[in-house]
């Protein structure tokens, strides 16, 4: 599987282009999985449903299995958060992963920069950081895209990656 990361600060834009680019690779004829990294608690699950009331009771893991979907949610109670690689393991084989966040991770990455979020360049630190999507033009040696120009940074990730 291929690998890329889409990273940069809060309100940045990573998930409008993480949402962009799976589509335009998927109209390729790809077949892309994602793994977004939160900073806070997150719950897909909601109080009251079976599934959520097997994890309180004190289950590990739980599967929610459908004819549309499965869903598998792990409790690490206590826990060490699993690194970017065991995740990579546990997914079915696709022909891309796109990751959003994982920002200190040595995968290669494009960065996602917004003006108004008044935050500095991860890129100058980070030889990760192959390329930047921004909503201004920047001084900087690495590629430039226009933040909303999906299929340019779509051509440039598949030209980096070799799809």
């Amino acid at each position: 599987m291929k690998l890329y990361g889409v990273t940069g600060w809060k309100n940045c834009g990573k998930t409008g282009l993480m949402e962009r680019l799976v589509t335009e690779f998927t109209e390729r004829g790809l077949r892309v999985s994602t793994i977004k990294h939160a900073h806070h608690s997150t719950d897909v699950d909601q109080p009251g449903t079976d599934s959520h009331r097997h994890r309180i009771a004190g289950a590990s893991e739980v599967i929610l299995a459908s004819t549309h979907r499965i869903a598998i949610m792990q409790e690490l109670r206590g826990a060490e958060e699993p690194p970017l690689a065991e995740l990579l393991a546990r997914l079915s084989p696709v022909d891309l992963v796109l990751v959003e966040g994982y920002k200190r991770e040595p995968h290669p990455k494009i960065e996602a920069h917004r003006a108004v979020a008044g935050q500095p360049l991860i890129a100058p630190q980070d030889p990760n950081i192959r390329a930047l999507a921004s909503d201004v033009p920047l001084d900087i040696d690495q590629p430039v895209f226009d933040l909303d120009d999906t299929t340019a940074i779509a051509d440039f990730i598949a030209a980096e990656l070799r799809l």
